[in-house]
């Protein structure tokens, strides 16, 4: 096991567990302490001229999310990082949030309420609270009420004079009149028409770097119809 840096201020999954059964009662921590901060080799990618990434979001337990519990095929359905944003121009952690949510704004995705929030993502060693922040946030592109494509983002990690945020985006099927009314649809259709409507913001795609976070044969555990890279969009 790796050991962590003291920046490090919360839970960073370790992948060893995530295919292992649930830890009895006793040993599960007291409701309000923070999660044992744990780290694998396996559980984070290393991206060429990119600092290290978590390959998948985490819940407020500091597991894996996991689609508010869905199961598909009868599997978990985990939650994998598919985007990488890159900001070379901003001039500061506060500018480049601000850049990022008016690129999200200018693509058709402003902060939406109606979804699950209290999620984070590591990078470079280090855990960043989403984006963005409120009480049931996140930048989608229809209304909660309707099929939407949302995600959360994670960061700002300075890196080679560079502002790095990663992001878990995912297209849910809304029909209220089944249940759950919120179900899965796909991973890639997301990030896909996330690639397609940032063209007019200042992010341009930089194409796909693998992350290595595609769950396929796992008996118990899925990543849908991810297909294990992530999209790169570089803003100057």
């Amino acid at each position: 096991m790796m050991s962590l840096p003291p920046n490090v201020c919360r839970a960073v999954l370790c992948a060893a567990a995530l295919f292992a059964a649930p830890l009895p009662a006793s040993a599960q921590p007291a409701p309000a302490a923070a999660p044992v901060a744990l780290i694998e080799p396996e559980a984070v990618a290393k991206p060429r001229d990119l600092p290290t990434i978590g390959k998948w979001m985490i819940d407020r337990s500091g597991t894996v999310a996991h689609w508010l519990g869905q199961m598909v095929d009868g599997k978990r359905l985990y939650e994998p990082i598919n985007v990488i944003l890159i900001d070379a121009g901003a001039s500061d952690e506060n500018d480049a949030r601000k850049r990022l949510a008016a690129a999200m704004l200018a693509a058709g995705y402003p902060v939406r309420f109606g979804h699950s929030t209290g999620y984070r993502g590591l990078i470079g060693g280090q855990l960043y609270d989403q984006m963005p922040q409120g009480r049931d946030d996140a930048f989608s592109n229809h209304l909660f009420e309707e099929t939407n494509n949302h995600g959360r983002v994670f960061g700002p990690h300075t890196f080679n004079g560079a502002f790095v945020f990663i992001a878990a985006f995912s297209r849910e099927r809304v029909d209220l009149l089944r249940w759950p009314g919120h179900r899965y649809a796909s991973f890639n259709m997301a990030r896909d028409d996330l690639a397609t409507h940032f063209a007019i913001t200042m992010f341009k795609s930089g194409g796909y770097v693998t992350l290595g976070n595609a769950v396929a044969a796992n008996p118990r555990v899925t990543t849908g119809d991810h297909d294990g890279r992530a999209l790169v969009l570089r803003a100057p």
